[in-house]
């Protein structure tokens, strides 16, 4: 599940290859209630596509002025959709995208902008290599190849700059204007310790650090500058699929397989020991959790075959 840049939707993709986008409650924060389960209601659902893929959804994306969105599949396809925000609808021609040929894990987008357009960034299993694709035609033009592994996460932060985290125990960085890898770490990796496969990566809004969730359950926070582990804890006792900065970079959300949605406190000096909170639970292992832009909200998506909205109450 991912939030439409603009706050006011949210889409779902799931295993019965079906997308929705529901209407975000403007509400939300005005009735604290809502964080007890027992208040909780169904959302409203806008648009329904019922076999929008041939497999599983299992990722998707908007782009960053959210008139496009981005689903892919383990039926190894990328479909692109034109979106209209005001009235939740899709217009325009559909591009299904066929450069893969393995299971699609992850997406995102970066602006070009040189020429004002959005680029898609693609990459799974099979080859190991990530597809950037020109949205405005629709064709994808550059296959970079580095990872060993198959691709679980991708992560861009603005600019031409983005991250990819791979089942080969490494992450790497990307910039698409020298259309290559320019830095490979390899987050806990010692001698005697070989890291673990890189299940979910992200950078802070200002591109000074980079978190990511491995399937050890270890987390690793990473000084880019300085090119440093600043340090690795466990906030999960399984695989941590997903891990998000908050808006303000105030707070790590992250997901795990023990299914459970953990806070970390990123405030102090974080070198030191991170306080951290379970905020929601659910039944199965939780799959991703993402935050609203601008509220202190986020939705969660689970092996309970749930997608939950929580909201936070103000700190």
């Amino acid at each position: 599940a991912e939030f439409h840049p603009s706050g006011l939707w949210y889409a779902v993709g799931s295993n019965s290859k079906t997308l929705r986008v529901c209407q975000y409650p403007q509400d939300i924060n005005a009735t604290s209630s809502a964080i007890r389960t027992d208040s909780s209601y169904q959302p409203t659902v806008s648009l329904k596509r019922t076999k929008h893929h041939k497999g599983s959804i299992y990722c998707l994306a908007w782009s960053p002025m959210g008139n496009l969105l981005a689903t892919a599949s383990n039926d190894k396809t990328v479909k692109l959709m034109p979106f209209d925000s005001d009235t939740c609808t899709v217009h325009g021609t559909e591009v299904e995208l066929t450069m893969h040929d393995g299971t699609v894990r992850d997406l995102c987008f970066v602006e070009d902008s040189g020429n004002k357009s959005s680029l898609l960034i693609s990459g799974g299993a099979g080859d190991c290599k990530i597809y950037v694709t020109d949205t405005a035609t629709g064709t994808p033009f550059q296959a970079l190849s580095g990872h060993t592994g198959h691709i679980l996460s991708l992560y861009t932060w603005g600019g031409a700059m983005f991250v990819s985290g791979s089942q080969d125990r490494t992450v790497r960085f990307w910039d698409l204007r020298t259309r290559g890898c320019v830095n490979v770490i390899t987050p806990v990796a010692t001698a005697t310790k070989p890291g673990s496969a890189v299940a979910s990566v992200c950078v802070d809004p200002s591109g000074r650090l980079l978190v990511s969730g491995h399937e050890d359950s270890l987390c690793c926070l990473y000084d880019i500058r300085g090119s440093r582990t600043i340090q690795c804890f466990r906030p999960h006792s399984a695989d941590v699929r997903s891990i998000r900065f908050s808006p303000s970079a105030y707070y790590l959300l992250s997901a795990g397989y023990d299914n459970k949605m953990v806070l970390t406190d990123l405030q102090g000096d974080l070198t030191q020991p991170l306080p951290s909170v379970v905020v929601a639970e659910h039944e199965d292992k939780v799959i991703s959790g993402r935050w609203h832009p601008t509220d202190f909200s986020f939705i969660s998506t689970s092996a309970d075959k749930t997608c939950t909205l929580w909201a936070l109450p103000p700190i």
